[in-house]
């Protein structure tokens, strides 16, 4: 019975849990499919997919963080909670990897093209980290702000 439990909780752990976006891996996506883009049209598809893969990551972010917390206090208060976590790699995941080989084949495609690189919108990791600098900024703010 101890036994049986116990695996059932590993189950539940392994594949309950939302992957943290920063592992998922880029799927491959052939630049041919740009090959009848101009440069114009290349940096508007960029523009398009970064920001929609930067919107993902932040949710697949938060998805994954509610499961570790949820899994954390699952795992030291009540067990059977464990059972409720919501993550799991779903369809968001996929289109996020997806996207991830789509910004890569456009950029293949500015690059074979000729296209000026410092006219294009910036990359998903780019805006990424600017993001994540701007949170460390207001927290920062927000710390020295508190009075003693």
């Amino acid at each position: 019975m101890y036994k049986k439990l116990v695996t059932i909780i590993a189950a539940t752990i392994v594949v309950g849990c939302a992957t943290n976006p920063d592992k998922i891996s880029t799927a491959y996506v052939s630049p041919l499919k740009y090959r009848n883009y101009d440069c114009d049209q290349v940096a508007i598809e960029m523009d398009h997919v970064s920001r929609r893969t930067t919107d993902l990551y932040f949710s697949l972010k938060n998805e994954a963080d509610a499961d570790a917390a949820q899994m954390g206090v699952g795992l030291v208060l009540f067990w059977p909670t464990l059972f409720f976590l919501e993550g799991g790699d779903g369809p968001e995941a996929a289109e996020y990897a997806q996207l991830k080989g789509e910004y890569e084949a456009l950029r293949t495609t500015a690059v074979e093209k000729k296209c000026a690189l410092e006219d294009m919108p910036p990359s998903p990791e780019e805006i990424i980290a600017a993001k994540k600098e701007e949170e460390k900024a207001q927290q920062a703010g927000q710390a020295n702000s508190i009075p003693d």
